[in-house]
């Protein structure tokens, strides 16, 4: 079990995975209901809570409540050290997601085998057993601290897709990606390889009860004008599902990938929700998983985020059994995991927000929606005509038919071609031996098994014994192979910041991995954009950072300003054993505070003192508009800037005021000592001083200062109504002797 109050211990995570065995297979969904009850709330399209999690921003003015959506949640992890994703899985979990995918590198499809051991560089993250093993261990931990199934994905491509796909299936991963046409596209693997590897891959796939998302929405992210390949997406997804389908797998794992093919500023809803409205008609009896549009996206994290919440604007309008969510980090080439966690939060903020929504309207049934939605789905049926027109589905790749970025039935010529016996793995198929002997569990085509025993063909690997997937005992597990390259080596390196069990008083920031230094600096400038990229940079350097970089830059004027992040190493540490960290000051509840108001009523005077012109920070500690004390019920005279001391006192005699509440910024030649210990002074001189509770406040007061000098209490720059009202509370208790 996972303590809350202690870091993962990945030291832990990654013993004894030799004989670690995942406690389950197969996806599982998120438990739906027609009611779930957060808080003061009713919600119609919410699961079930969360055991432990982290609401998002505005909760606290909820009561800290954490709706958790009927969708599956995805994010994305992977920072090419997998031993430090496991800390981020875990934050994610924390914060929604209940889907971890772990992006393949780029390289990955080019493998021809399984990678064992865990190699750094390649760009991303290599499917490696020990990776696999070591997040599905944490995962099972991770899953029991939250309160739900947290499903693990993976990809299943390359030539090496049937190896990577057994692997997975006995390492217990729930989902991942598989589509031969990727493989043929994208990566030039030879047709009639893909297509055979995808066979087998997809039944071992449906033994583990994995559920599997397609690849078409690559079509999008590929074509010039991805808004025109949407009929090519269709037929896309419709090759893939079905082939999945008579591979052996059920179509409830069977998950269409679909992506909006725009993004504002282009009319992007006129174009996305026909054509997702189309999509979810043709394929009613597959799943959704709704991902958001990456062609268009830039590096600014605002962007993106609206990009966000637009297209979820269209998974609530239709459907999305799974909704993954989007980073800038494609833009920024920068891993930023904190913006995976923000993107949980931005789904669960927008799906809650939705509440409800189609019980409140409906898309209409005539007019331009469907017209279009008819359309599209009339485009793709000819074009899925044409395929079998031009001799079938390689014919057609080989006549440069997909990834053309004309709307079909128009042609730009600009498809993707390849060779029917070209690419990578070409002659590689060979027609199986008559006495072709496979006794596993999961195979596509004939096993032969009934010449040694016709009791073995519905269970052929009895025959052994139990093969892999069913005798884990028969997995040959290999650690490491690279004695420079590998997780323990690069773990050793950051042992200054992990400690024993994962505690180290060491620290030192961090975005990718451990220790490494990285942070984000954000500068404005007055000037053009091109000066301003090169300006930021030597600012940052002054500031101590290393190896800096521009992010994100962005013009606000031609030439009157310029907003620029960048990233740089900060190439020091923190021994946590020497920080002063003040113990956190008691805040009491709303409700706590108004009911002891509502018995003790408390009526205030307040005003800045003295010579003081300053008024904002006093006027956020009282106004109600700003979450001041006034909203707890207090009666509260104020009487404006630069208030004698005098008067401030007397008014509070002559309204029968129990509190008297100063501020005071100005701190030259301590005025604001002498302030204080004047309004005490005047209060005694006047014999009232123990009728009223008095403090001050400022960006020069604290509390030690306040009391030294006549004040009850003392609040500072980071003090508001609620720190001031439960004080008020503690100090009426103890003038009545409570």
């Amino acid at each position: 079990m996972l303590d809350i109050n202690k870091k993962i211990d990945v030291k832990e995570i990654l013993s004894d995975l030799e004989n670690y065995r995942p406690k389950r297979r197969g996806w599982v969904w998120r438990e739906k209901s027609d009611k779930q009850v957060y808080g003061p709330f009713e919600y119609t399209d919410m699961s079930t809570p969360l055991e432990n999690s982290i609401g998002i921003p505005a909760a606290q003015y909820f009561g800290g409540i954490d709706p958790q959506p009927n969708n599956t949640i995805t994010t994305e992890i992977a920072s090419g050290r997998f031993e430090d994703d496991i800390r981020r899985m875990r934050m994610a979990a924390w914060h929604g997601a209940d889907h971890i995918m772990v992006i393949r590198t780029a390289g990955q499809s080019h493998f021809d085998g399984l990678i064992e051991g865990t190699p750094q560089g390649i760009g991303g993250v290599p499917i490696s057993r020990k990776q696999v093993r070591a997040h599905r261990k944490a995962l099972d931990l991770i899953e029991d601290e939250v309160g739900r199934p947290i499903n693990y994905h993976s990809y299943v491509s390359g030539v090496a897709g049937p190896d990577v796909a057994v692997m997975l299936a006995e390492e217990g991963v729930n989902g991942a990606h598989q589509d031969p046409q990727y493989n043929v596209l994208y990566r030039n693997i030879n047709m009639v390889r893909s297509f055979v590897d995808a066979a087998e891959s997809k039944k071992v796939m449906a033994w583990a009860e994995m559920v599997q998302i397609d690849g078409a929405h690559n079509a999008n992210a590929t074509a010039r004008e991805a808004w025109k390949v949407m009929p090519e997406l269709m037929v896309q997804h419709g090759i893939n599902a079905l082939y999945s389908f008579k591979a052996g797998m059920p179509k409830s794992n069977i998950a269409l990938s679909t992506v909006p093919p725009t993004s504002a500023p282009a009319p992007c809803m006129k174009l996305d929700l026909p054509y997702a409205v189309a999509l979810r008609e043709i394929f009613s009896e597959y799943k959704m998983r709704a991902q958001m549009n990456t062609k268009y996206i830039t590096s600014s994290s605002r962007e993106a985020t609206v990009t966000h919440v637009m297209n979820m604007l269209i998974s609530k309008l239709t459907s999305a059994d799974i909704q993954s969510t989007i980073t800038p980090d494609e833009g920024r080439n920068v891993p930023w995991h904190m913006y995976n966690i923000e993107a949980c939060d931005t789904a669960k903020q927008t799906l809650a927000g939705f509440d409800g929504l189609m019980d409140m309207i409906e898309l209409r049934n005539e007019g331009f929606l469907r017209n279009q939605a008819r359309e599209l789905k009339e485009r793709a049926v000819l074009y899925l005509e044409e395929i079998i027109t031009a001799g079938g589905y390689f014919n057609a790749v080989e006549q440069g038919f997909f990834v053309d970025s004309a709307l079909y039935p128009e042609r730009n010529g600009d498809g993707i071609g390849r060779k029917i016996d070209g690419g990578v793995g070409a002659g590689t198929v060979y027609e199986r031996a008559a006495d072709y002997f496979a006794p596993v569990t999961a195979h596509y085509g004939y096993n032969n098994v009934a010449q040694y025993d016709a009791n073995a063909v519905s269970n052929p690997s009895a025959l052994i014994d139990g093969c892999t997937l069913e005798n884990a005992d028969k997995i040959i597990y290999i650690d490491e192979l690279d004695e420079n390259d590998n997780a323990n080596q690069r773990m050793a390196e950051s042992e200054k910041y992990r400690g024993e069990h994962g505690e180290s008083p060491f620290v030192k920031p961090e975005v990718q991995w451990l220790g490494d230094g990285v942070v984000q600096v954000e500068i404005m400038l007055p000037i053009y954009l091109r000066g301003a990229q090169y300006a930021a940079i030597e600012f940052a350097k002054k500031m101590n950072l290393k190896d800096v970089e521009v992010i994100h830059i962005e013009q606000m004027h031609p030439t009157e300003g310029t907003r620029v992040q960048l990233k740089g190493v900060l190439d020091f540490d923190l021994d946590m054993r020497n920080v002063e960290i003040p113990p956190e000051p008691e805040v009491m509840s709303d409700d706590e505070i108004r009911e002891e108001f509502d018995k003790f009523p408390v009526k205030i005077v307040a005003g800045t003192v003295g010579e003081d012109e300053h008024s904002v920070g006093l006027r956020e500690v009282i106004d109600i508009k700003h979450g001041g004390i006034e909203k707890y019920g207090c009666d509260v005279e104020y009487l404006g800037t630069s208030v004698p001391i005098e008067k401030l006192v007397d008014a509070a005699i002559e309204i029968d005021a129990n509190v008297i509440l100063a501020s005071t910024i100005i701190s030259h030649d301590d005025v604001h000592y002498k302030n204080m210990k004047r309004i005490h002074e005047y209060a005694v001189e006047k014999g009232v001083r123990d009728r009223f509770i008095i403090c001050a406040g400022g960006t020069q007061v604290t509390p030690e200062v306040a009391r030294a000098n006549g004040m009850d209490e003392g609040f500072g720059r980071y003090d508001r109504g609620v720190n001031v009202a439960t004080f008020l509370v503690h100090k009426g208790r103890e003038k009545r002797g409570q």
